[in-house]
């Protein structure tokens, strides 16, 4: 192995077949093109938040306004696999979850390194064997109590690997004694264990981009991904990628990230809880024109939210390439056909929306809703692929609108603090063995909609926000509701919520906001957690 590279951890057999010799100094090519780059992009970030913080609101960027007003240029077209995207399921690599995502009937399947998939080592190994296995058709799982999964789908979606974001380090995989990046380590080893038989089988590598808030972001991708294709001797163009417009500063962005990554653009997402969660953490200290209500009162139905999604897919179809709706959070309970009934209604109105938005497919978070969310788009596109074509020039170009927080309905209301502190401290919980998308209260969380609880608790203390019965939202109250709502929590020998509650006060009632609750977490708790060796399907959900 090359000396540059250090491996802190051994996972046994499952780790040597995934980090070879061949592998790892693919994944060192990767990091010296792109880790100084990364982290003057990261400074960038933390640049451009103190001056929104400070006051300066953002707008459409004058540096690249020639780029948006040249109506020549396209992306290219839609390849093989991604031509008819009109339901997406999600989900994380486990084994179970692959086969269940891989028998759902869904389009295209995310296959999700990201926010429902807590990065503990383990986890990261097994992704990539759960994925190579998948694209050569060898995958299988064994329950602990004997129940056989298998792949029985006469037709398996398309695979997008979501890898992990910019902000986040693998610090099991040392490069000069500094780790390399997550979404690097995601990206490479995916693309070197898989390209070639995905394009034999007749797809290809493609990939979902988080959490990017720029479109310089998004060009430092696309050099990774000439390198990466000239270096395995693949045509330029092979990999395809989608964006997750999920921050608020890549919002004024959208058509130049489309540009940055036009040879290799699959198109654009509205990945809305994350996106939620960016306006709260840039604006956090803007005082009263940016405090949101609860959690439950910010819907797809909010101004400052319709102008997103509208101006996303105006932007998409203008260059020809595909927008994707995001999540919708409510989830079907199998024991409770009456919940069930009400999650498949809210379903099917939000995925109704989106199609008369002119989105060309949709995210579900569960194999139970994928039929909902086929037929509302079924009925929209009826034999055509997509709805590409239909170009939203109705939809103006509004940089104001995008930030018109102030106009969202809806109240605070101590419900709203409670039901953000239990959800917030039973998600990290269960994060923290290694489960990074939970079903709580007919409801999928997963990282995001975690970072929204915290931060929404974070900015209501920090501007004097009050409840709608005038409860003054301090600090010494939230404390008191921690301490209530976790009294009330069901406990199990094993459980983490000790540490749960200990990481979400940090990150609630700290001074200093944390930017992403998951790197204090991913840099103390996990192994604080111990689960340096146990594996989702080997720990008990009890959530």
């Amino acid at each position: 192995m090359n000396e540059r590279i250090t491996v802190t951890r051994d996972d046994g057999s499952a780790q040597d077949s995934i980090l070879t010799e061949q592998a790892l100094e693919f994944l060192l090519e990767l990091h010296d093109l792109s880790a100084d780059r990364r982290q003057d992009l990261l400074q960038a970030r933390r640049d451009r938040r103190a001056e929104i913080g400070n006051g300066r609101d953002p707008r459409f960027l004058d540096e690249t306004a020639d780029i948006r007003a040249d109506d020549s240029w396209q992306v290219a077209p839609p390849a093989p696999g991604l031509v008819d995207r009109r339901v997406e399921i999600t989900g994380p690599t486990s084994r179970k979850m692959t086969i269940n995502a891989l028998n759902s009937g869904a389009k295209v399947w995310l296959a999700d390194l990201e926010d429902a998939n807590t990065p503990a080592w383990v986890n990261v190994i097994d992704g990539q064997v759960n994925l190579r296995d998948a694209v050569n058709g060898e995958i299988g799982f064994t329950s602990p109590e004997g129940k056989q999964y298998s792949v029985t789908a006469e037709r398996t979606p398309t695979i997008v690997v979501r890898p992990r974001g910019w902000h986040l380090a693998e610090k099991h995989l040392l490069v000069d004694g500094q780790p390399m990046a997550g979404g690097v380590v995601d990206f490479g080893l995916y693309f070197f264990h898989n390209a070639k038989n995905l394009i034999a089988g007749g797809t290809g590598p493609y990939f979902y981009l988080p959490k990017l808030e720029n479109h310089l972001e998004a060009r430092l991708w696309n050099d990774i991904f000439v390198r990466a294709q000239d270096l395995l001797g693949i045509p330029q163009g092979t990999i395809r990628a989608t964006v997750l417009i999920e921050t608020i500063t890549a919002a004024f962005e959208m058509e130049e990230i489309l540009y940055e990554l036009r040879d290799h653009s699959a198109g654009l997402n509205a990945g809305r809880w994350d996106y939620i969660f960016s306006v709260i953490k840039n604006f956090r200290s803007r005082g009263p024109r940016f405090v949101l209500p609860d959690r439950q009162d910010v819907t797809m139905t909010a101004p400052f939210m319709r102008a997103y999604t509208e101006q996303l897919v105006r932007a998409c179809h203008r260059r020809g390439a595909h927008a994707i709706g995001g999540m919708a959070a409510f989830v079907p309970n199998r024991r409770d056909p009456e919940a069930t009934e009400q999650a498949l209604a809210k379903v099917r109105e939000d995925k109704t929306r989106e199609a008369e938005d002119g989105f060309d497919g949709s995210w579900v978070a569960h194999p139970d809703l994928v039929e909902t969310c086929r037929e509302v788009f079924d009925a929209k596109l009826g034999d055509r692929q997509n709805q590409v074509n239909r170009l939203r020039e109705d939809v103006r170009p509004d940089d104001r609108a995008l930030i018109d927080v102030a106009s969202t309905p809806g109240t605070i209301t101590e419900h709203g603090v409670r039901t953000n502190v239990e959800v917030g401290i039973r998600y990290i919980e269960a994060w923290l063995r290694g489960n990074g998308a939970v079903a709580i209260h007919n409801l999928m969380e997963d990282a995001a909609t975690a970072e929204i609880s915290r931060s929404q608790l974070w900015q209501w203390i920090n501007n004097g926000s009050r409840t709608d019965d005038g409860t003054e939202i301090a600090a010494e109250w939230v404390a008191e509701v921690i301490a209530e709502e976790f009294d009330k929590l069901e406990r199990v020998e094993g459980d983490r919520y000790d540490l749960a509650r200990e990481l979400f006060t940090e990150v609630v009632l700290g001074k200093e906001y944390a930017t992403f609750l998951t790197v204090p977490g991913y840099a103390r708790y996990l192994c604080r957690a111990k689960l340096l060796d146990q594996r989702p399907e080997q720990v008990p959900v009890g959530v």
